[in-house]
């Protein structure tokens, strides 16, 4: 560590609470879309599965722009900062996006009505083009705050204290996530009472009012995170040997350095299937509980606090407990493990009909996959590369959002095959559960190849390399 760099202070606890409040209003805005819309869009408005889960996957199919935001927040400052500055115009743009997406989201139902039933026509086609076009704005604006985000994180801490750091603000995700979820169903109660289908005039209210609240929240949460961090504490340009020299810091510079070595690939292939494993479920869990157990839309929202209870209880105790006595890889295999089993118990509780067995399912299923995920991401940390930090959190989040914009979308799908193979709907629903907990389990064999000491290696030989190049040339 460099002199200059020793004398930055370090941040302190509830300057690491402040930067997650951003991570919180992540959490807020994911109940917003896949769970509240979703639903909303699936048993109300009677919109096919594969339609709904496949505008909400484009959200996520968008995110090769990762790499390019990273990249950018490693050259290009915006407005004098390197991170905060995108964070803040990406968080903007999300909320607004949002809120537009709501508003299509009312046309296409009214389209619906129109037509008596669901049915490919010029106007229905037309309204859901436009969805997925606002899910495409809204994936870009959460990849240009995300990802310069969490390069931030990697710019202000130091190697004793980023761990503690990445657990805090990653237990303020799911912190988010679960008041959304009580926030959604208190906001929603009055629909509870509702029998049968509910009428657009009747959901309009109290969604819009979500959608209008939840996002200017977020916004200033994403301003209370990021005031002054940066300029206070980041040793980013301490610590880079190109920061003085931006105009080098290419994509194709950037790409060099993310291939130079097989262990990347290796990585990125085990957070893809870890991400499948983990997020099929997503867009199918709630019309899981709405046509299986019968349970009420504000019900299946309250699902997303289970399982975000669950996270923060896996985040605590792997965090602090297990990664210490069995280390980070044994401790991502047993997640994959309990990921497994607990789609099991999922499966289970469908042909029992009890929503507390369900829930238990689904807080169990929490645990494991916060097991799962501090786990990868304490990979996650040794296989990134200081000096490109936005690149290669840009790469990792890429594959992690490319899968779970497959897993959202294939959700659907699979879900809709399964109800017309099986000719039952529950049925239908362990299809996609199963395959959930093979993927787990083959994703094991892909973590057995990865070598963190080989990929640090290979990552300082091709910086040194290719800057030199740039140098040379």
């Amino acid at each position: 560590m460099s002199t200059r760099e020793n004398n930055l202070p370090p941040v302190t606890p509830l300057t690491i609470f402040r930067l997650g409040l951003f991570n919180l209003g992540i959490g807020l805005m994911s109940v917003l879309t896949l769970a509240v819309l979703n639903r909303v869009m699936i048993s109300e408005l009677g919109i096919p599965a594969t339609v709904a889960a496949g505008t909400l996957a484009i959200s996520q199919l968008v995110a090769p722009a990762r790499i390019w935001f990273g990249q950018m927040s490693d050259a290009k400052p915006l407005f004098g900062l390197h991170r905060s500055s995108y964070v803040r115009l990406g968080t903007l743009v999300l909320g607004i996006a949002a809120f537009l997406s709501v508003q299509v989201v009312w046309q296409l139902g009214s389209a619906i009505k129109n037509s008596g039933q669901w049915q490919w026509n010029a106007e229905i086609l037309g309204w859901s083009t436009l969805l997925a076009g606002v899910f495409a704005i809204y994936g870009l604006a959460v990849s240009a705050s995300s990802t310069p985000f969490t390069a931030l994180l990697v710019d202000v801490s130091e190697e004793e204290n980023r761990s503690k750091i990445v657990a805090i603000v990653w237990s303020m995700l799911m912190v988010g996530i679960v008041i959304g979820g009580i926030t959604g169903k208190k906001l929603l109660s009055p629909l509870e009472q509702a029998n049968g289908s509910i009428s657009l005039e009747v959901l309009k209210g109290p969604i819009n009012l979500i959608f209008t609240v939840i996002p200017l929240i977020v916004l200033v949460f994403a301003l209370i995170a990021t005031w002054g961090i940066e300029k206070k504490y980041s040793r980013y340009r301490l610590r880079s040997t190109v920061a003085e020299r931006e105009d080098s810091i290419t994509l194709a510079t950037a790409w060099k350095v993310l291939t130079a070595s097989r262990q990347t690939g290796f990585f990125f292939s085990f957070l893809v299937m870890v991400s499948l494993s983990l997020f099929l479920q997503e867009a199918v869990l709630e019309p899981y509980g709405g046509q299986i157990f019968g349970m009420a839309v504000g019900e299946t929202t309250m699902l997303n606090s289970f399982w975000g209870i669950g996270i923060l209880i896996g985040y605590g105790t792997t965090g602090f407990l297990v990664i210490p006595r069995l280390g980070k890889t044994l401790t991502t295999k047993i997640g994959c493990i309990a990921v497994a089993v607990c789609f099991g118990l999922i499966i289970l509780a469908g042909f029992t009909s009890e929503q507390i067995v369900l829930k238990a399912a689904v807080l169990l299923f929490g645990i494991a996959a916060g097991v799962t995920t501090i786990g990868a991401i304490s990979l996650m940390l040794d296989l990134t590369a200081a000096e490109t930090a936005g690149t290669f959190v840009g790469a990792w989040g890429l594959a992690q959002s490319m899968s779970r914009g497959i897993a959202t979308s294939g959700g659907g799908v699979i879900l809709d095959l399964g109800k017309y193979l099986f000719k039952n709907p529950l049925l239908g629903y362990c299809l996609v559960f199963g395959l959930e907990a093979l993927i787990a389990l083959l994703a094991i064999n892909v973590l057995k190849q990865v070598n963190i000491k080989e990929f640090q290696s290979n990552t300082k030989q091709a910086i040194a390399s290719v800057m030199e190049g740039e140098l040379d040339g």
